[in-house]
């Protein structure tokens, strides 16, 4: 049975860059026993009502500006899986969970960036699936362990986004140095995250330091896909932090296997 992740994708320029979280990412995808398909909660991709994709292959979306120019002639041109999304389908039925079917909409750089790293070539098929930051993370959670049984049919669930994430927060120009307050709030997730503790999880925002800066209000769509995560592997709880470190003074790089 596969695991399932929680994977930063950080910065859009991530795509084109060289470093240490790339290079684990790049052995992430070969260490793997190879998927089926995968499905992919992408932090930029937010809707109301859960949606899942139904495209027989997805164009690349460059959704950022101002970047540099080799960025947006990249092409990450997946193909879709028709039958999963119809299993998706039944079981977020079985489950009482509103959906909606997308059939036009490609990848967003919350998908391809990751997925581009884990597997260059494009040839796993991939389920991109939004995420609601209007629901509780209750509920967040319940819609990733209604596809927990996935898993045993070595389909790869991800969650994309980022645990510290606050754009008017990072330093572009990155000397090195990492705020505190960003290391405070990652090691309070990491802590109850090793233990699964969804109560206080559930309530991170009252109860892990600086939650307000690592997730703001206005901000925490990039939080969130931890628990569509989370929840992918309810039915074997643990969690194992596989790689963590920061960029441009506070925004974390960090992956999380669970189950």
């Amino acid at each position: 049975m596969l695991p399932s992740f929680f994977i930063a994708h950080g910065a859009p320029l991530l795509a084109i860059e060289n470093n240490e979280y790339t290079q684990f990412l790049n052995q992430l995808g070969q260490d793997l026993p190879r998927p089926k398909a995968i499905v992919l909660f992408s932090a930029h991709w937010e809707s109301q009502t859960q949606k899942i994709s139904e495209v027989a292959q997805y164009e690349t979306i460059y959704d950022f500006g101002g970047f540099d120019p080799e960025l947006y002639t990249i092409k990450y041109p997946a193909l879709g899986d028709q039958g999963l999304s119809q299993e998706i389908k039944n079981l977020f039925t079985s489950n009482g969970i509103p959906f909606q079917v997308e059939t036009e909409r490609g990848l967003d750089h919350g998908a391809w960036v990751v997925l581009r790293m884990l597997y260059p070539n494009a040839d796993v098929p991939v389920i991109a699936m939004s995420v609601n930051p209007r629901l509780t993370p209750e509920e967040q959670y319940k819609i990733g362990k209604s596809l927990s049984v996935l898993r045993q049919n070595d389909i790869l669930i991800i969650g994309s986004g980022g645990t510290v994430h606050n754009l008017r927060a990072v330093k572009f120009a990155d000397n090195g140095e990492i705020d505190q307050w960003a290391v405070e709030f990652d090691v309070w997730l990491a802590t109850y995250l090793h233990h699964w503790d969804l109560e206080s999880l559930f309530k991170y925002d009252s109860l892990a330091p600086y939650a307000e800066y690592a997730v703001p209000r206005y901000g925490n769509e990039h939080f969130i896909p931890i628990f569509y995560a989370m929840g992918a592997a309810d039915n074997k709880q643990i969690a194992s932090l596989l790689h963590r470190s920061f960029r441009y003074g506070n925004l974390s790089h960090s992956v999380w296997q669970f189950g």
